[in-house]
């Protein structure tokens, strides 16, 4: 898992129990360490108990945190006792950092409320809150007022802001991939490239044209070929596929790794059909599944959007993400649906076991059109049991905005018998969230992510990047 640094403010206030400082720092820091965080604080050789209170404290934690801008991804602060809401708040802005940031409070002990041990923390993260909001500094809260860090309550909260922190994070600067035209018949992939730019995403663009000029310049017994194709064939089964198809794949796949290392690009988004299948004969999906198991999301019908959906989700759980439609009612039951891909799903999100268990084979849905024999490379499966969030990210040039909806719900294990990548879900008030996609007009397309990260998700998409999300429950 891609390990986060968090800044760490220990808040302090003269005239309250200084030594709980001392005890809630170790407290924390040991919380974080098992959690595999790396921290930036001030030591006790800085300050008082590498706390914070006075301007110089402000300005010695707002220095140091300057130092690590480049390192660190989120800040946590923690009220050991009332704290000083303005050291607190000042040590923020001076540091100029531009982060995801969390408050909490340690609670009081009712049986130990003397002048000698009682916090008011409680009081304190208010103040704190309330500066912050002055300053323009957006913030998180936990879910409980005061809580303990030892408390699964926090645990969990820690872990959702690591997530929020990443997300917030892996967007600055991104790079995303185009590769081809999107099909002609699917105006509802359209995006823009200006409002993703607007917020610090850029989109680099190829021509199938000029990446299959690189693939006919490859020799079948060229090294990275090879080596590419070794791969194709220990990732999926692949004992049905001419060895022609395989060889063309793995051409296909050394030339848009190449072209994705060159440009720095940390996503993908490519033109799937038809030109890829009567011009070239084969379907780019397995590549694809590949790339985006190894966390470099990639998208099928140059879904840029897509592309960004999955990539979020893959941040925020350090999972394998998935694009597919929702695609079919599942019976009678209005809670429950089919997700469809032809598909270029990761391998990790399928069932390993059975008759379910992934496997190439053609394109069935075109190869009436191109011929079988042309569309060989797609990855057929079902969808593991799990829970899972889904995420749909658009961009709405009428408004100029960016706009989302997430929520979470379960991939289940329902009798179903059809082919391509797929899965029955279940997701609460279903009908409720259908009737807010088409009356919004999201596209059909949605990704999706076996974990439960739509609380961090959300709040770094609204709190941190300004866009406008609908979360779904």
């Amino acid at each position: 898992m891609k390990p986060v640094t968090l800044g760490l403010i220990v808040g302090n206030r003269g005239f309250f129990p200084s030594h709980l400082c001392e005890t809630g720092r170790a407290e924390v820091l040991q919380v974080l360490s098992d959690a595999g965080i790396n921290v930036v604080t001030l030591s006790p050789e800085d300050t008082t108990y590498g706390s914070i209170e006075s301007l110089e404290d402000a300005r010695k934690c707002a220095e140091l945190f300057d130092q690590h801008r480049k390192e660190i991804d989120g800040v946590l602060v923690t009220l050991p006792n009332f704290g000083d809401e303005r050291a607190i708040a000042n040590a923020l802005r001076w540091s100029g950092l531009n982060v995801p940031v969390l408050i909490h409070a340690f609670p009081d002990d009712a049986e130990n409320m003397t002048i000698a041990d009682r916090r008011d923390s409680f009081c304190g993260k208010m103040s704190v809150c309330n500066n912050l909001r002055q300053y323009g500094i957006p913030y998180s809260l936990t879910t409980l007022h005061t809580v303990s860090p030892s408390h699964p309550s926090f645990q969990q909260d820690l872990a959702n802001f690591v997530a929020t922190c990443r997300v917030t994070s892996s967007l600055r600067g991104l790079r995303l991939g185009a590769l081809g035209a999107r099909p002609a018949a699917f105006n509802t992939v359209r995006y823009s490239e200006k409002l993703l730019e607007e917020n610090g995403i850029s989109v680099e663009t190829l021509d199938l044209f000029e990446l299959f000029g690189w693939v006919n310049a490859m020799a079948d017994d060229d090294p990275a070929v090879q080596a590419k194709l070794q791969a194709i064939q220990d990732y999926v089964q692949t004992a049905n596929v001419p060895g022609d198809s395989l060889v063309k794949m793995a051409k296909f796949g050394v030339a848009v790794d190449n072209w994705m290392q060159e440009n720095r690009l940390q996503a993908s988004a490519i033109q799937c059909w038809t030109a890829m299948e009567e011009f070239f004969g084969v379907v780019p999906c397995t590549l694809m599944s590949m790339m985006s198991n190894d966390l470099i999301p990639s998208a099928c019908e140059v879904d840029i959007m897509g592309a960004l959906a999955m990539y979020v989700l893959a941040q925020a759980s350090q999972k394998p993400s998935a694009i597919v439609d929702w695609n079919n009612n599942y019976g009678d039951d209005p809670d429950k649906g089919v997700v469809f891909h032809c598909s270029n799903l990761p391998r990790d999100i399928f069932k390993q076991e059975g008759e379910d268990q992934p496997s190439m084979f053609y394109q069935e849905i075109i190869a009436g059109t191109v011929g079988a024999e042309n569309t060989y490379g797609t990855i057929y499966g079902r969808i593991n049991p799990n829970a899972f969030t889904y995420l749909r990210i658009s961009t709405d040039d009428g408004t100029g905005t960016m706009r989302a909806y997430v929520g979470e719900g379960e991939f289940t294990d329902d009798p179903l018998l059809t082919f391509g990548g797929y899965g029955v879900v279940r997701v609460p008030e279903f009908q409720k969230l259908l009737q807010y996609i088409c009356n919004n007009g999201f596209e059909h397309h949605v990704s999706v992510n076996p974990s439960q990260t739509a609380a961090a998700v959300h709040e770094a998409l609204t709190k941190y990047k300004g866009w406008d999300v609908y979360r779904h429950s």
